[in-house]
């Protein structure tokens, strides 16, 4: 079984648009793949959910059910959300989750929630964070960024702290990305040198198609994922 992980810089950076960028990617190469969010917060159903819009922009033919292990109503972080519906996140079940898709798929998509700094479960007798949750499921990740103002810093200290848990980065993908824009061409150069990672695609604006900006590297990519 192979698979990605893919976390943000922060909320609403476009994890989703680009895990649905990437399923669409890899289904066209004919692999057997699968979707799997952990927890889902401020979505009525599935259907509704990230994993629902995922599932149907790559037309992934795996059961509704098997795309997330906890969906929240509230439009909240996480641990707060169940907190509210007095229903907590287990990372066992999570685990017992993914492995059923491991034994399913030949590949499995993984999408995290918020940043990567994201507390699933923060209560007084446990808690659980997103990273607890990518150490479990021991996938590369990817990190996805807003191309415009202040992602030379977002980026970077989410790298860093990447690299400080030892998890296995693959590259960085820009959303948003305007190729005729200095800045974000700017950005793309500063996050690099910096971070010392590779921007391996960008989402062009309006575009649902990533930009790969390096064949081999892109290649090289998706097969060892």
């Amino acid at each position: 079984m192979r698979g990605l992980f893919v976390t943000g810089t922060g909320t609403d950076i476009g994890k989703t648009y680009v895990s649905a960028a990437i399923a669409r990617e890899l289904t066209s190469k004919n692999l057997n793949l699968a979707y799997y969010k952990a927890a889902v917060s401020g979505a009525s159903s599935i259907e509704s959910s990230d994993a629902g819009f995922v599932k149907h922009s790559a037309n992934l033919k795996q059961e509704t059910s098997s795309l997330l292990s906890y969906l929240y109503e509230k439009p909240l972080s996480p641990h707060l959300a169940a907190r509210g519906e007095g229903r907590f996140a287990c990372l066992n079940k999570i685990k017992e989750d993914f492995n059923k898709l491991k034994e399913s798929y030949d590949y499995v998509l993984s999408e995290g929630a918020g940043g990567i700094i994201c507390p699933v479960v923060y209560e007084d007798n446990i808690k659980l964070m997103y990273t607890d949750i990518l150490k479990a499921l021991n996938l590369p990740c990817v990190v996805v960024a807003d191309a415009g103002l202040g992602t030379i810093n977002h980026t970077v200290l989410t790298l860093s702290y990447l690299r400080q848990l030892n998890f296995k980065i693959k590259g960085v993908i820009l959303n948003r990305f305007d190729s005729n824009n200095p800045m974000h061409q700017d950005n793309l150069r500063m996050v690099e040198d910096l971070s010392k990672t590779k921007v391996i695609a960008v989402l062009l604006n309006n575009q649902t198609k990533l930009q790969l900006l390096d064949n081999h590297q892109m290649e090289e990519y998706f097969d060892e994922c």
